[in-house]
């Protein structure tokens, strides 16, 4: 009986969990949302709903931490409700501060069922600055004569909500959020605002409370708890802590009509091999061959759009991501004391959960290197005869299997001259070779790891790990990254990253007999040269290629491969990898093929210069080859 309650309570806390999750999940980006548009009483109304629903269900399950920190920041939204005060920046900060430390607390239950955070002065600070607010509101009404509301700004924040709120319904259907108990007694006026306040007050479940005090029958409370506890199970999210993700049932639908067409191909194909095997040849309509070869084709086709259904199903929208960054602009902002406008486009493109997963860190790393370094203060913009608030453009795109995310910012551009000076300070280039560098080669060093411009070190940059990590998980989804920048203009830098790591792309090779893959995301060109072609500077084979001196790496010498006979005509692949170029030579090209990689195990994984493997067509397996490890060689190659 005891493991019955104890695994019913964890389904509980589970269903809680994602509950949670989602509703804090949209509070940071709402309540940004509200600071600039603070005359959208349904979206403030909305910030209030959840975090009541957060209060409650937190209370319910006797979290009395969450609950209590929930409660005072609920008493904030409310008097905004009620306009008794007025939303400023310092308010908006300690509001912000609350919903952090719900998370903290959030994550402390997740992982460990406990609430290990202290609590005492965030809710110090929720109560102080009520309490500054509500004093100032009340000297302000008395000292001044009243002011004129202006309804057209609330009423053209309603419209437009309310045109949002009906395209939703079109799209996605009406909200299928559980309501709490209070509301839905309410709604039925089975109870007033004022008998659930004083419910909520007591010690005991709100339901019993109403009951005891014959506010409403005991049959009314079942029959509006068992319209709860289905609302709750319609609501369930279809995912549980990362591992499962939503998927539209018309991708379903489209799957199982796929999946109907293959099995028509199978039939066909055990009804032709049983009229052979049974000598009933001569029935056929056509030829064995020419009824194999158009099965063949067919399941080719239904293969390649089985695939295709199969990858649309882990597409996530790339704005679960970027839905973080207007509450990270925000904070640093007003952490640096500059005036910054996020603007966001393309948060509805779609791309693969394993790439969203690997977004994150990088896209913080550019947007914060964007505010401190990237743009001015608003007093030096205002000299420079540029607005006092800064722009940084999120983007994302897409180009045939590819993301292309992109930040851009309007700022002072990158120092080309301060970046050479500090990679000769630190060894990464001798004097003599960085004037023979393009700008390009210059702004590449940004990458190394410890490599920083800052003249000091602050909270925010400056300690030269930033820019490594974007180049570290960039490079492990097989990636790139381009940067592009103007002085006195600004910066932008270009991520260009596959849609799905699953299946990719990819140019077959052959060197010394042995076959290869290269994903076909880093190769640039291929071409065929004569070997005398190949010249020696410093001890690295290079080639002229148009006005670019390309480093080669003879493939087979990587891998320690016996090459038998040297050809006369090698190929070239041409390969990038952040921004670096490398000639990979090899003996033969095989074509390109789209393959299923597949990861190498514990005791393989890090061997270097292979990221993985592929079964081909004939069984054989092929290993895929690791540009930005290969590019990496620093001294051999570059």
């Amino acid at each position: 009986m005891a493991d019955e309650m104890a695994n019913e309570m964890e389904e509980i806390i589970v269903d809680f969990l994602q509950e949670t999750e989602e509703i804090l999940e949209n509070l940071n980006q709402d309540l940004v949302t509200l600071e600039e548009t603070p005359y959208d009483t349904d979206l403030l109304n909305k910030i209030f709903r959840g975090i009541h629903t957060v209060k409650g269900t937190s209370g319910f399950l006797g979290f009395e931490k969450m609950t209590k920190v929930a409660h005072k920041t609920e008493d904030i939204l409310n008097k905004l409700r009620k306009e008794e005060i007025k939303l400023t920046p310092i308010l908006m900060d300690v509001i912000l501060e609350g919903v952090d430390t719900i998370k903290a607390i959030f994550d402390s239950i997740r992982e460990t069922r406990e609430e290990n955070v202290e609590i005492e002065e965030t809710v110090k600070k929720l109560e102080k600055v009520l309490k500054e607010e509500e004093e100032k509101q009340k000297e302000q009404t008395d000292e001044t004569p009243e002011v004129p509301e202006i309804p057209d700004l609330k009423e053209e924040a309603k419209e437009k909500k309310a045109k949002e709120k009906e395209e939703e319904k079109e799209e996605k259907g009406e909200d299928d959020t559980p309501k709490m108990l209070g509301e839905i007694l309410v709604e039925k006026k089975l109870a007033s605002e004022k008998d659930i306040l004083m419910a909520q007050k007591e010690q005991k479940k709100i339901g019993e409370i109403l009951v005891e005090k014959n506010v409403i029958k005991k049959e009314e409370l079942d029959k509006v708890l068992e319209e709860q506890r289905k609302q709750k199970t319609k609501a369930v999210k279809s995912r549980v802590e990362g591992k499962t993700i939503r998927v539209d049932v018309n991708r379903l639908d489209n799957l199982m009509n796929l999946i109907g067409e293959l099995v028509f191909q199978r039939n066909r194909l055990i009804d032709i091999v049983r009229k052979m095997l049974t000598g009933q040849s001569e029935i056929l309509d056509f030829s064995f061959n020419e009824q194999l070869a158009s099965i063949s084709d067919d399941l080719n086709f239904i293969t390649s759009q089985l695939q295709m259904a199969v990858l649309k199903m882990r597409m996530i929208p790339v704005g679960r991501v970027f839905n973080k960054f207007p509450r990270i602009v925000r904070d640093l902002s007003r952490k640096m004391n500059k005036e910054v406008e996020l603007i966001i486009s393309g948060e509805d493109t779609e791309v693969d959960k394993s790439v969203i997963e690997e977004l994150n860190d990088p896209l913080v790393h550019i947007i914060r290197n964007s505010i401190d370094h990237g743009l001015e203060s608003p007093e030096e913009r205002e000299k420079l005869g540029k607005p006092r608030k800064g722009k940084i453009f999120l983007s994302a795109s897409q180009e045939g299997s590819f993301i292309i995310i992109s930040v851009k910012d309007d700022g002072k551009g990158m120092n080309i001259e301060a970046i050479k000076k500090k990679a000769i300070e630190r060894g990464l280039v001798t004097p003599e070779k960085a004037e023979t560098l393009s700008d390009k080669e210059i702004i590449n060093f940004i990458f190394s790891p410890g490599f920083s411009t800052a003249q000091k070190v602050t909270d925010v940059s400056g300690r030269g790990v930033g820019m490594d990590v974007v180049k570290t998980n960039v490079k492990k989804i097989n990636g790139t990254i381009d940067v592009e920048t103007t002085p006195g203009e600004g910066t932008e830098m270009i991520l260009k990253l596959p849609l799905t790591l699953a299946i990719i792309q990819s140019l077959l090779v052959k060197v010394s007999g042995e076959r290869f893959a290269i994903p076909l995301a880093v190769v640039v060109e291929t071409i065929r040269i004569n070997k005398n072609e190949i010249k020696t500077i410093e001890r690295q084979e290079v080639l002229k290629l148009r006005d670019e001196v390309l480093p080669l790496l003879r493939v087979s010498d990587f891998y320690n491969l016996k090459n038998e006979k040297e050809e006369d005509n090698p190929y070239v692949v041409v390969v990038k990898s952040a921004e670096r170029k490398l000639g990979l030579i090899v003996d033969y090209l095989l074509g390109q093929e789209e393959i299923v990689i597949k990861p190498l195990g514990d005791f393989l994984k890090n061997i270097k210069g292979i990221s993985g493997a592929t079964i081909m067509g004939d069984g054989r397996v092929t290993l895929i080859m690791d540009i930005a490890s290969l590019a990496g060689e620093e001294n051999k190659v570059l």
